[in-house]
């Protein structure tokens, strides 16, 4: 009888274990609509390979849902914007930055109707803007609201998700957005004019980036899928960096991503030529993740905050942002 209990034991301790072991090779990774290289790696199922996870890939709306996504615990690493990622910081989440996904250089524009006659941003007062909030799009409106003494009040800023800024720009709902790809493609095509992109916000002291955030405690236990993870990516963008010509409208590559993120994929070539990609060596450096509060990255979000908390975004601001970003897997990626 001792020896059929000790069995028991052993059996039930190894259907305890059984689940525990899949988890740590099942993950659900958070993805956005931005037009990047790596998505050319998603479709060919390029991380699975590399690291043997089981990966389901979900496509979120814009940086705040995936922040609650993660909140919530239902994810564990997902992609989010330089103001969301910032937002989770200071909203407690612990969380730490290890990737650049993109710097969005030229790629976030604000889109006016041509037909409205807005030349500039004074010429939004009493309009109907659309953008998602909490979002790099929804940071880089308001800051230039702001540098240029139009107040919140004078404008209707209405929290959109991509898909419904494109519905309500059909519908003749809005008269403008700031907005990435594939919106800003379509938007433009349907008489749309652009009056300010990303790179002239950046010029004006709020540069942004898309970056990929993981849960601390997960990233603890998976850390050698996450450099494998992080080496994917470095390696979709060198890539692409080594021959962008072989990016055109029909070329393979470009259809991958065109699919992933529901883009027109005569589209695409362009607007991966408005974002910038920096190296897994660039990214390990002070000018990205590495050098701890002093650095890049740390030093954006510092920056950022402060203009949510003027915003009534965030109600606090760390002291330090260097504890939310970790160089270690850009570097290990860049050996």
């Amino acid at each position: 009888m001792r020896t059929q209990y000790l069995i028991a034991l052993a059996l039930l301790a190894g259907l305890s274990q059984t689940p525990a072991r899949a988890q740590t090779k099942e993950v659900t990774v958070a993805h956005q609509d931005m037009i990047v290289p790596f998505r050319a790696a998603i479709a060919a199922g390029a991380v699975e390979k590399a690291t043997g996870y089981k990966i389901d890939w979900k496509m979120f709306g814009g940086g705040g849902d995936v922040i609650k996504a993660m909140a919530s615990g239902e994810i564990p690493i997902g992609e989010v914007g330089s103001s969301p990622a910032t937002a989770a910081a200071a909203q407690g989440l612990d969380v730490e930055i290890i990737w650049i996904l993109d710097d969005i250089n030229n790629a976030e524009q604000l889109v006016v109707r041509e037909k409205s006659g807005i030349t500039d941003l004074a010429g939004l007062k009493g309009k109907k803007i659309a953008t998602p909030f909490v979002s790099t799009s929804h940071y880089q409106l308001m800051y230039a609201l702001d540098k240029a003494g139009v107040s919140s009040k004078d404008v209707q800023v209405l929290n959109m998700r991509p898909p419904e800024v494109l519905a309500a720009w059909e519908r003749g709902d809005i008269d403008a957005t700031f907005i990435w790809d594939p919106v800003l493609s379509k938007v433009k095509a349907d008489g749309g004019k652009v009056i300010l992109s990303s790179a002239d916000v950046a010029k004006e002291g709020a540069p942004t980036f898309d970056a990929v955030m993981v849960n601390r405690a997960w990233a603890e236990k998976n850390k050698d899928f996450l450099v494998a993870f992080v080496r994917e990516m470095d390696k979709a963008n060198a890539e692409y960096k080594a021959d962008e010509a072989k990016y055109t409208a029909d070329s393979p590559q470009t259809a991958a991503i065109a699919k992933i993120v529901g883009a027109n994929p005569a589209d695409v070539p362009a607007s991966l030529g408005e974002y910038a990609f920096p190296s897994a060596a660039e990214e390990a450096s002070g000018k990205w993740l590495g050098g701890g509060k002093d650095g890049g990255v740390a030093k954006a979000m510092a920056n950022t905050a402060a203009f949510l908390e003027e915003q009534g975004r965030i109600t606090e601001i760390p002291a330090d942002f260097g504890k939310f970003v970790d160089p270690q897997y850009a570097a290990a990626a860049a050996k």
